[in-house]
């Protein structure tokens, strides 16, 4: 057995959401050093992160688009087709949170909407126009990035809480429903994470301090911790895992 090609992704095209930055953008680079052809997408401009995977000598396209728009989601999975040909692997990784921690009873509507429309629905739409073309292709991969926060739920978080656990129950439905297909489709569910996203709470000593006591490593994770996850599903090393929802969290669902 060649252990080294249990992890490899040579060969393989992968499609990262939400990879103009941050953890997308680490995920994306990682498929690209395992030897993937990448496709990404942001509602905003990738080309940063086309530039960092074509420096490294591997093949990738950008495609700006909102994946909670179908027609969006439609025309990125036919441009995917027609450059590459197929789709082995899709991380859904675009998702976003709540702009405060607004009381639940004073939520606005347009809020949850928002946050819904884009974490659970986009996931939805990217698997459904994603996975025909690897049910067509004859298998793929899909690892959709849920949260801790999808299955203990946070205060005042409840549209990002309902969301990612929506994701969480998306991931084992589909992963019985297209197990025939030869289709794997796990979850990660990384905790608070050392991104742009979680400045202002490290920034600030009493809620960081607050939050790492939750903690049993007592520190907030690194994108590379999920990237590892990440790469462990997309490849061979994987092949018997589907419906899976493993925890990057530093012990927190362990207590």
């Amino acid at each position: 057995m060649d252990v080294k090609k249990l992890f490899s992704c040579e060969g393989k095209i992968a499609l990262v959401t939400g990879s103009a930055q941050g953890l997308g953008e680490d995920i994306a680079l990682g498929l690209a050093h395992f030897g993937a052809s990448l496709i990404l997408t942001d509602i905003t401009d990738p080309q940063k992160t086309a530039k960092r995977i074509e420096a490294l000598g591997a093949r990738c396209m950008a495609v700006e688009a909102d994946i909670s728009d179908e027609n969006q989601v439609k025309a990125l999975a036919d441009s995917a087709l027609s450059t590459y040909g197929k789709v082995d692997i899709l991380v859904n990784n675009a998702g976003i949170s709540q702009l405060s921690y607004t009381p639940t009873e004073d939520l606005p509507i347009h809020e949850w909407d928002r946050v819904v429309q884009t974490n659970l629905r986009g996931t939805f739409l990217c698997c459904q126009k994603i996975g025909r073309q690897m049910i067509d292709g004859g298998g793929g991969v899909i690892v959709n990035i849920a949260t801790t926060a999808g299955i203990t739920g946070v205060p005042r978080a409840p549209a990002y809480c309902a969301s990612k656990a929506g994701v969480i129950l998306l991931t084992k439905s589909l992963a019985l429903e297209w197990a025939r297909y030869h289709i794997r489709v796990n979850a990660i569910a990384p905790h608070y994470l050392e991104t742009e996203l979680t400045r202002g709470l490290r920034e600030s000593t009493k809620v960081h301090n607050s939050l790492i006591k939750q903690i049993p490593f007592q520190r907030f994770g690194k994108t590379s911790e999920v990237v590892g996850a990440v790469i462990f599903l997309c490849a061979e090393a994987a092949s018997y895992v589907t419906g899976a929802v493993i925890p990057v969290d530093g012990g927190y669902l362990a207590q």
